[in-house]
């Protein structure tokens, strides 16, 4: 690997910790880059090293967020184990068989999101929902095995996902829901990170560059959304998932 590669994917890795920061979605950017820069890497080779670098910029995020957002710590640490375990599963079975029949049905899904996203002026500006206490922990309990799952077995768009259902199901806005997918999403890169390391997947001579540039992004993306508030962050998560639904539909449809 030349230094020219080397400086793309550190390039990719800071755009991708700025925007997951924010929205989430930050896999969509450097997971393509890597791809096609390192074609002689197996793929589970390469999505475990992207999972470092995931990690550093997940961290410097999440720091900035505890300390302007509150924290339900009950709920979230519930969450954050069941989405390890689901992360762990989830690699594990990427090692193991293909994932692009995911694609079209996410393709489909995003679709919906963009659409409702847009018209929906209110939507992710505040809380609304008033569940039970015990309607809450289900609802956060089947967040954390499916994303936390997906997030390990396919990955890409899963913080998008993430704060998508914190704000549809568990009734948060943004802000909150963009803090706490931070969270949930640190759970699942430490679960798929172990299981690739046990495997002896991870290249460091890759993974560690792009970890640095990658928090970077993360410390700056989260300041501009504590800053810049909901709607702001509204914005950002339309334009991520219009973003998204552009490279499922290439995978879809165009990619032999």
């Amino acid at each position: 690997m030349d230094i020219t590669t080397l400086i793309l994917l550190c390039i990719a890795a800071f755009a991708a910790g700025f925007v997951d920061a924010i929205v989430g979605g930050g896999g969509l950017i450097q997971l393509p880059i890597a791809l096609i820069l390192l074609p002689t890497y197996p793929v589970a080779s390469v999505i475990g090293s992207l999972k470092i670098p995931s990690f550093s910029g997940t961290s410097f995020a999440v720091y900035h967020y505890l300390k302007k957002v509150q924290m339900n710590w009950k709920l979230l640490s519930m969450m954050m184990l069941i989405a390890f375990c689901s992360a762990f599963a989830g690699s594990q079975l990427l090692t193991m068989v293909h994932n692009d029949f995911m694609k079209p049905i996410l393709l489909i899904v995003l679709s919906g999101v963009a659409v409702y996203t847009y018209s929906k002026k209110n939507f992710g500006l505040h809380i609304v929902k008033d569940h039970s206490i015990k309607k809450q922990f289900l609802y956060a309990a089947a967040i954390s095995v499916v994303l936390g799952f997906y997030d390990g077995f396919i990955g890409p768009g899963a913080g998008s996902f993430l704060i998508l259902a914190f704000i549809t199901l568990l009734g948060f806005d943004f802000l909150h829901a963009s803090a706490n997918a931070k969270m949930v999403n640190l759970a699942t890169n430490t679960g798929s990170i172990i299981l690739f390391m046990l495997k002896g997947s991870i290249i460091w001579s890759i993974a560690i560059p792009m970890a640095i540039s990658n928090a970077i992004g993360g410390i700056i993306g989260a300041k501009l959304a504590i800053n810049k508030g909901n709607q702001f962050i509204r914005i950002f998560f339309l334009i991520v998932i219009i973003g998204t639904l552009i490279r499922f539909s290439y995978d879809v449809f165009f990619r032999k």
